[in-house]
C-alpha cells in the first residue's frame, strides 16, 4: 500500500507510541549489533536541546521517526530513523529521510553525517541513504573505524 499522507510532528519524545518505537528501535540495535558498536541513542540521550525529533504519523498511526543532532560548523548527525515494522516497504522511511534533509537544509546545515550498521539487517538503510544521494565516507566525530559500522554523508 501506497504512503497516503504523512504529518511530520516535532516530538517531545513523551507519548507512548513514540517511546514504544524507540524501544523496539533499541532492542533491534542490540539484537543485530555487539553492544560496543550500537550507537543508537536511549530516550533520555535523545532529549538534548542539540536534537531536534520528529515523529511521522499517517492519520493517528506512528509509522516512523527520525532526530537531527547539531554538530560543530554546520554539520548535522542523522539519529535514530526509524519505521514502524508494520509500515515498511510503503516509502515512508524515503519521505521521512526527505523530510529531516528539508529541515537539516532550512537549519542551515552544511552536511549531514550518520553512522548505520553494517550487517544485512541494515542493508535496507544503506540501500536509502545511497538511493538519496548520500556517500560513504571514514568515521566522523567521536567515532571509530568499525567493521560493524558504515558511516555516510550528504552535502547539502
Amino acid at each position: 500500500m501506497p504512503v497516503v499522507s504523512l504529518r511530520f510532528e516535532l516530538d517531545d519524545l513523551t507519548r507512548p507510541e513514540v517511546i514504544r518505537l524507540l524501544e523496539e528501535h533499541l532492542e533491534d540495535m542490540y539484537a543485530v549489533s555487539p553492544a560496543e558498536s550500537v550507537h543508537a541513542l536511549d530516550l533520555e540521550a535523545l532529549r538534548v536541546p542539540e536534537i531536534a525529533f520528529w515523529s511521522a504519523w499517517e492519520g493517528t498511526e506512528l509509522v516512523g521517526c527520525g532526530a537531527l543532532k547539531s554538530l560543530a560548523e554546520g554539520d548535522v548527525e542523522l539519529k535514530s530513523m526509524r519505521t514502524s515494522t508494520h509500515a515498511r516497504g510503503r516509502g515512508i522511511a524515503t519521505a521521512l529521510l526527505r523530510h529531516l534533509i528539508e529541515q537539516a537544509r532550512a537549519a542551515g546545515g552544511r552536511r549531514i553525517l550518520l553512522e548505520t550498521g553494517s550487517e544485512d539487517f541494515h542493508a535496507p538503510a544503506r540501500r536509502l541513504y545511497a538511493g538519496n544521494g548520500f556517500t560513504e565516507r571514514p568515521p566522523f566525530g567521536s567515532y571509530a573505524l568499525d567493521p560493524n559500522s558504515v558511516f555516510f554523508e550528504l552535502s547539502l
